[in-house]
């Protein structure tokens, strides 16, 4: 059996990759999909009119790894590509954060890093020649943002982190991408918090054409999605322009 698991599946980013997934791989059986929001993902099932798993569960939890490391031994499946699309942001400045909610930045890091790799961990000895790993990171990853500085180190995590084991299974050819958006028109910013900086608003983009160019850079085989010339240009600009002035432009549009 043919598979593609998908993590943040009930929305946003990962919701998109469960509806275009089937179209650039039609050879797959089913599409696994893992979110908290279990009425989401029985909707998106009509939806998408194609066979889904479903996980219904928190990524936070151990239970949910258990879950679906079970399902994997007992149907041996071949996972063709995972998408980890789970995470969130919440922007403020660190200890106004902390202050109000000491745990929620913690658990960030612990589902934008420890709950991906666990999910690769898990996944890795069933993904043959020819997989594809695809890891939602951001454009936050180019630089450190203060009133996002933990989201930002998070996401830089995962470009990293993308890059590295890409290179440590390029000779299995398995094949992983790093996703680095801007900002999407998506739920995200309900929780985070909404935007401040004037070049955020400006390259607001469709979750669809972010993750049909993703899914196009994954198919070639590509380290790092980036939508948008915008976006593009900004990562050139973090490599020419130093550190410390870009940080005190993005701290003096997070205040305004």
């Amino acid at each position: 059996m043919r598979i593609a698991i998908v993590t943040g599946a009930s929305s946003g980013i990962g919701m998109e990759m469960v509806r275009q997934i089937p179209y650039f791989y039609k050879n797959l059986d089913e599409i696994w999909v893992i979110a908290r929001r279990k009425e989401r993902l029985f909707s998106l099932a009509k939806q998408v009119k194609f066979p889904l798993r479903i996980f219904d569960g928190d990524l936070l939890s151990n239970k949910i790894f258990e879950q679906l490391e079970e399902a994997l031994k007992e149907t041996t499946p071949d996972v063709r590509m995972l998408v980890n699309a789970a995470g969130f942001g919440k922007s403020g400045k660190f200890f106004d954060i902390a202050k109000k909610d000491k745990f929620i930045q913690l658990e960030m890091i612990d589902l934008n890093c420890r709950a991906l790799a666990e999910m690769i961990t898990i996944c890795l000895p069933h993904i043959g020649r020819g997989g594809r790993i695809l890891n939602l990171a951001s454009a936050a990853a180019f630089c450190p943002q203060p009133s996002f500085a933990v989201y930002a180190a998070t996401k830089a995590f995962v470009d990293s982190f993308s890059k590295a084991i890409g290179a440590e299974l390029k000779s299995k050819d398995i094949h992983v991408t790093s996703v680095c958006p801007g900002p999407v028109d998506t739920e995200f910013f309900q929780t985070s918090g909404g935007l401040r900086n004037p070049f955020k608003k400006y390259c607001m983009a469709n979750p669809r054409a972010v993750v049909h160019k993703a899914l196009q850079d994954a198919r070639a085989k590509k380290r790092n999605s980036i939508y948008g010339f915008s976006i593009n240009l900004s990562k050139i600009i973090t490599k020419i322009i130093p550190e410390r002035w870009l940080i005190c432009f993005f701290d003096f549009h997070q205040g305004a």
